[in-house]
């Protein structure tokens, strides 16, 4: 249970459009996540925590919806609007099934606050919250990625 390559069931179809109309494939997602895991871990190294916080959740953001669009399972003009519809989904058809580690669900939803709190509040993050969401990032984005690349 929750292993990689028992991430996801063979996927009903791999490219989806975006609301723009051109598509979007889980490869072309992953490769968005390692851009802002990349980008957070620099972020961090420099002492912006608010930055590191935010890209850390926007790497796990952008991985969730990887491993959605590769399952088949969500098609994401109907059903991935939001923040909180993306989280839902992920953890509806991946999560809660077992294809998926709890403790990787729980992690998405606690940078999301953490995020919120560096976007939005008027003091920064603790050094350590960033800290622990972009260590939490690296290793979301690798569990998909391992996930996805057994899955091929």
């Amino acid at each position: 249970m929750g292993k990689p390559g028992e991430l996801l069931e063979p996927a009903l179809a791999y490219q989806y459009p975006t609301r723009w109309g051109s598509l979007v494939t889980p490869d072309d997602m992953l490769a968005k996540a390692a851009r802002a895991v990349a980008s957070a871990r620099a972020l961090l190294d420099l002492g912006d925590a608010d930055g590191a916080a935010n890209r850390a959740y926007y790497a796990m953001f952008d991985a969730a919806r990887a491993a959605l669009l590769a399952s088949g399972r969500i098609v994401e003009t109907e059903s991935i609007r939001t923040h909180s519809g993306l989280i839902t989904a992920f953890s509806l058809h991946l999560v809660k099934p077992g294809k998926i580690p709890v403790e990787l669900g729980r992690s998405i939803n606690k940078a999301e606050d953490i995020r919120l709190a560096a976007d939005y509040k008027d003091t920064p993050v603790e050094q350590d919250a960033a800290t622990w969401a972009v260590n939490e990032a690296e290793r979301f984005v690798r569990f998909i990625k391992d996930a996805l690349r057994t899955q091929a």
